[in-house]
Formats: structure tokens, sequence, C-alpha cells
């Protein structure tokens, strides 16, 4: 519903009416073209500033009051503002806590857990290749159902890119119970089987029986992590195809197919960190963003319960319900003058 309003193509065409132009990747996600997300918060300042709109920042709201059609913000300087309506687009909160002032509206709050976070893999050999990234791998958290496919990268702590970061999306609650220590299962090659490594081995064996196993034998494996491998499943670099033993072809199909790393505890990336949890979505009209318990009071962004994938998504959702927002305090404003003007004659 809400996003057949505001699209994906709405955005782009509303950002690039401004000069900022988007680009798609092949999986969905969405990027400025300069790969940078200045672009994008100056262009919001830009557009703000245009239509005289006042930010006050550093105004911590730690009470919202209702009174008639008003509610009155008042701020932990002991500041108070009045309104006719009130958008709450704060983001999400780490903490439980910090909702307090919504649930103080007589809101339900869903508990927030973190999502969109990295894999640490503490004293894992794996990370000596930081830096070394795949343009795409299967990443399945054993014992759970959660199966993911995309680019991955490999850093000091552990694993990220947007395979593992999809993964931590989808399993964000199922991580959290088990408190982040699991092991995850890599294919390396996903469009591959153990039929198809089976069937490189004999070729190999047959066409370059001399050659030395430590060339990587698939072209989308970087060498280093190629020779890594090799070294985790005890296959001798030095080997020749040839000379390459039943245990050992066995071991390279684990090794590409089904390789397995511990994981103890998440990363999170700067500040940019995403809440699985927030106001609970059935208290909300979707038709205008607007309480269905409190009248005048709208909800947008990932305050929401509400929290996507890597690449714009979430932004997505942020853009859309803003937008039905809006339009939903516009028609609520324009109700409230016509009832006052019925008054008035």
């Amino acid at each position: 519903g809400p996003f057949s309003r505001f699209s994906t193509t709405d955005t782009v065409e509303w950002f690039e009416s401004r000069g900022v132009k988007l680009k798609t990747e092949t999986d969905g996600r969405m990027f400025p073209v300069t790969d940078d997300s200045a672009t994008v918060i100056n262009c919001l300042q830009n557009e703000a500033a245009l239509k005289q709109i006042e930010i006050l920042t550093g105004h911590d709201i730690i009470k919202i009051e209702k009174t008639g059609d008003q509610f009155l913000l008042t701020t932990k300087a002991g500041e108070i503002y009045s309104c006719l309506s009130l958008l709450i687009a704060s983001g999400g909160f780490p903490k439980s806590v910090s909702y307090e002032f919504i649930r103080e509206t007589g809101h339900h709050i869903i508990e927030p857990v973190p999502s969109l976070f990295t894999f640490n893999m503490p004293g894992n050999k794996i990370t000596q290749l930081m830096g070394v990234s795949v343009q795409n791998a299967r990443v399945r958290i054993e014992n759970t159902t959660v199966e993911t496919e995309g680019p991955l990268l490999i850093t000091h702590w552990g694993m990220s890119g947007p395979a593992i970061l999809k993964s931590s999306a989808w399993g964000a609650r199922v991580l959290a119970g088990m408190n982040y220590n699991f092991n995850v299962r890599i294919s390396w090659l996903p469009a591959v089987n153990e039929d198809d490594v089976k069937k490189l081995i004999a070729d190999k064996k047959q066409h370059e029986p001399a050659k030395f196993v430590e060339t990587p034998a698939f072209s989308a494996i970087p060498k280093r992590l190629w020779q890594f491998l090799l070294d985790k499943y005890g296959i001798v670099a030095e080997t020749r195809w040839a000379d390459l033993s039943k245990k050992m072809s066995l071991e390279l199909s684990k090794a590409l197919l089904h390789d397995i790393y511990p994981v103890r505890g998440k990363t999170t990336f700067k500040e940019e960190f995403v809440t699985c949890g927030g106001v609970a979505l059935d208290e909300i009209d979707f038709r205008t963003m607007e309480s269905k318990k409190m009248p005048g009071l709208f909800f947008a962004g990932e305050v929401l319960d509400i929290d996507g994938v890597t690449g714009g998504f979430n932004f997505q959702s942020a853009w859309t319900t803003g937008w039905i927002a809006a339009l939903g305090i516009k028609s609520r404003h324009e109700q409230i003058h016509g009832k006052h003007n019925r008054i008035q004659e």
C-alpha cells in the first residue's frame, strides 16, 4: 500500500530534480552516483533552507502532552513548544528505555534489537585476509532458516558486506536470542555444486596433471582466499592435480561449498545502526501514518517496527512514510481550520 503511493521511482525523480543522481546495483541496492552520503544530506538540508524550515538541534523532548487539538512538547532544558500536529521521525533507538517518551503516549513498543551488523570472528585466521572480497557468496546461519547471497568482504574483525548484513537483518531476533554466538556456513561458489567440483577436478587431472593446485581453479575465488582454504583444509599447495587424493578432493569441495566459521559477537559500522523493533505497526493508520490511539500524532521512518536490508531500503521506508505523513498532516490541518471557520460563521 504505502510504497505504491510513493515508490522508488518517485524517490529517484525527487532527488534527480534537485541535482542528485542515483544508481541501482544489480541486487536492487541504490546509492547516489557520488557514493557519498553527504550528497543526500546536503540536498535535504538545502531543501529545508529553501522552504524556510527551522531545524532545532540539541532540544531533547522528554514529555508529550495533548490538550484539545494542541500538543505541548517539553524539552530537557524546560522549554515548551506547542503544535497542532506532531510527527515523530526520530529513527530507531538501540535501548528500550529510549522509547519511554513514546510509551507515555499509550503506544506499544516492539522490543528493539540490532539489525544490519557485521560478524565478529575473534582470533580466526580468516581475518588475516582483511580486504579480500568475493562478488557472490551464500551465507547460511546454522540451526536457523536464515540464508542469503551477495558480495562478502573479509575484515580485520571477521566478515561484512551485503551478504552478511542481509543475514543480520533477516536473522535480527534469532541472532539476538543466540547472544550472537553461532556458526556461519559459507559457500564461496553458490552457483556450483559437488558434482561441478568433481568434474573440475577430473578435468584438471586429465588436462593439467602436472600443475600445482595452488592456482585458483575458479576465477570467482581470489588467490589469497584459495590458498587460505587449501591450508585450512590440509591441502598442500604444491600438490599436483594428478596427485590430488580422493580425501583431498572431498576436502576441497567442503572448503568451497561448506566452509564453516564460528561467530562470537557483532560489530556495528560507526553510528550506522539500524534497529529491528519500534512502534507497533497495528497502532498506525498507514493511509496517513497517524496514530490510531492519539489523533494528530504521526510516525515515520525507523521509529516504527520496520527495518530493511542494506542499500537504501530503510531510506525508502523513511521517504515513503514521511511523504504519506506530510499529506496526512496537511489534511488534518485543513479539517481543523475548516471546523474553526464553520464555528466562526
